[in-house]
């Protein structure tokens, strides 16, 4: 019963996305969201008398510290233990929206960046950052082209140079 009152509360949501009639994802603050993460949950064959099975190992939240998830567990943990015995992914989950500032508050986003070089070497960003190399001299229309396709930050939006190999939905 309450994976359909799930189905039915969630569809058409993009936060919510049932793996299989056991697992489910949902995501817990928008996409542009750098305090954002994913919630997966699976139930065990005694759900609701046993507590879900849940993990913060989806790609997504691969920018998420090790403390941070921990932390984000430990007080899913006991919103699980507050309700157990009863139907509670929906509790869990707008819990966890409505507590997504608390449990993100030391959240520092763990950035992994590699350089490739013409010879398609691989260099650490550090030795990088050693050499000094002169600054390209860009003409008024280059710089005009450039600030429109940036954000109001300067930054290019995410995901500009990728190339569509497979599409796969994705939250």
């Amino acid at each position: 019963m309450e994976l359909e009152a799930l189905r039915s509360i969630y569809e058409g949501d993009e936060c919510f996305k049932e793996i299989s009639p056991v697992s489910f994802q949902f995501r817990v603050g928008e996409l542009e969201d750098s305090k954002a993460f994913i919630l997966d949950i699976t139930w065990p064959e005694t759900y609701p008398e046993t507590a879900p099975q849940i993990s913060l190992e989806a790609f997504f939240n691969n920018r998420i510290s090790a403390e941070t998830k921990q932390l984000i567990l430990a007080k899913l943990e006991e919103q699980v233990e507050a309700n157990l015995g009863a139907a509670m992914m929906y509790t869990l989950f707008e819990w966890a929206k409505e507590n997504q500032e608390t449990l993100m508050e030391n959240h520092k986003s763990i950035v992994t960046a590699v350089t490739l070089t013409s010879n398609s070497e691989v260099s650490e960003p550090a030795t990088a950052a050693k050499k000094k190399e002169k600054k390209e001299q860009l003409t008024k229309a280059q710089k005009r082209r450039m600030i429109n396709k940036t954000d109001h930050k300067g930054e290019l939006p995410r995901g500009w140079n990728w190339v569509d190999v497979i599409k796969v939905g994705v939250f």
